[in-house]
C-alpha cells in the first residue's frame, strides 16, 4: 500500500537547467543540505531544504506523485507551478 506520510527536502530553482546542475554537483558527492542554503527559492532552504512530514494531498500534485513513489534516498527533478524541484525524498512512514 505504501506509507501513508513521507518527508521531503528540496531545492526550488527557475530553470531546468538550474535544477540538473544541482542534481549532477549531488549525485557528485556536493552536500544537498548546504546547496540547498545557499541556491533554494524557497523558505524551507534555510532548514536545508527540509519540508517535514507531509501526507498525501498536502502538496501540489506532481511533488506528491514523486515523493508517494520513490523511496527514502531518492532523488530527481520535477517541474510544478512553482519552478523546478530538486527533490529528495528522506523518510517515509505507515502511521
Amino acid at each position: 500500500m505504501g506509507p501513508n506520510q513521507v518527508r521531503a527536502s528540496h531545492i526550488l530553482v527557475s530553470t531546468e537547467a538550474e535544477a540538473k546542475e544541482l542534481l549532477e554537483k549531488i549525485q557528485g558527492g556536493e552536500n544537498f543540505v548546504n546547496l540547498a542554503q545557499g541556491r533554494s527559492k524557497c523558505p524551507s532552504g534555510k532548514k536545508g531544504g527540509d519540508l517535514g512530514f507531509f501526507k498525501r494531498q498536502q502538496m501540489v500534485r506532481e511533488f506528491e506523485k514523486f515523493c508517494f513513489t520513490h523511496k527514502p534516498g531518492e532523488i530527481g527533478i520535477i517541474k510544478t507551478e512553482f519552478g523546478w524541484h530538486v527533490l529528495k525524498v528522506t523518510d517515509a512512514k505507515k502511521k
